[in-house]
């Protein structure tokens, strides 16, 4: 079974008496009702409702917390959880003794890790924490990337710009990284209001390039005169793009082909998706 490094990736630690409390009333996810063993997708959102952070949280044992993000990204997402902490009872701190791995088709480690599944998909696998320099693997990160990318499955940073999507956009609606039963949390009125109102046009879709290489994210799309949007990252001749699905409709009804920089390509829907695509339509007429 592949396992993957995943040195791009770093633990943000959140522990106390008060960190569900805290994180429940910021965060997009559920955190009340977050089972241990599993990695839930959530995000920490601007008050206009996009995603300034997003990551993986999993409980780490009694009122303890982890949130897998970009390594990148540590030092912004302590200090901007600090700024929330205000008077609660707890504490937020990077954990740099914890490296981060991806595990997918089953497999054995090292009894001293952690192991969780990622509740975005049973196909992406498990998530593993363990001790730095206490691990070996027997994949790459770009390994992982290929399966994510196949899946169909976005990632901060890599497919669409932080502080520029909305969660839906980043389909975190359909992965488990919004509860719109929970309550009030930073961004809760806009992300709910498109969900209630079905304004979403914009997704990031598979993307396959039929007659070239990859383009370089952020390469628009373009069908006929029509911009749909711009890709992100890829693996081989797949990949993942952020299309406008109305413009992607009309480009698809007037036999247009769909373009990214000079390559042909082919934009779908993901497996696990429920939301309306321009083929369903077609096909119910």
């Amino acid at each position: 079974m592949p396992i993957a490094l995943l040195p791009d990736r770093a633990v943000v630690a959140v522990s106390g008496p008060d960190a569900t409390a805290f994180l429940q009333g910021i965060l997009t996810c559920n955190v009340e009702t977050l089972p241990e063993g599993e990695a839930r997708l959530g995000a920490l959102l601007t008050p206009q409702g996009k995603i300034q952070f997003d990551f993986l949280l999993s409980r780490d044992g009694g009122d303890g917390f982890r949130l897998d993000v970009a390594a990148e990204r540590v030092p912004d997402l302590v200090k901007r959880l600090g700024l929330y902490r205000l008077r609660a009872k707890v504490t937020v701190a990077a954990d740099p003794t914890l490296g981060v791995a991806a595990a997918w088709d089953g497999s054995e480690t090292a009894a001293d890790t952690v192991r969780v599944r990622d509740g975005r998909l049973p196909a992406l696998g498990e998530r593993l924490y363990f001790s730095q320099g206490a691990f070996s693997a027997d994949a790459t990160e770009d390994d992982y990337h290929a399966h994510r990318i196949g899946l169909g499955v976005p990632e901060g940073g890599r497919d669409f710009a932080l502080s520029d999507a909305f969660p839906h956009e980043a389909l975190m609606d359909q992965l488990g990284g919004v509860d719109f039963k929970k309550g009030c949390y930073v961004g809760q009125e806009v992300v709910s209001r498109m969900q209630h109102r079905g304004t979403a046009r914009t997704r990031i879709l598979p993307i396959v390039y039929r007659d070239g290489p990859a383009p370089a994210p952020g390469t628009e799309v373009t069908a006929g005169a029509r911009s749909l949007g711009t890709t992100g990252s890829a693996a081989g001749h797949r990949g993942l793009a952020t299309i406008r699905l109305d413009r992607l409709g009309d480009a698809l009804a007037a036999d247009e082909p769909v373009r990214a920089g000079g390559t042909v390509a082919a934009v779908g829907k993901p497996d696990f998706a429920t939301f309306a695509f321009p083929t369903d339509t077609a096909a119910a007429g």
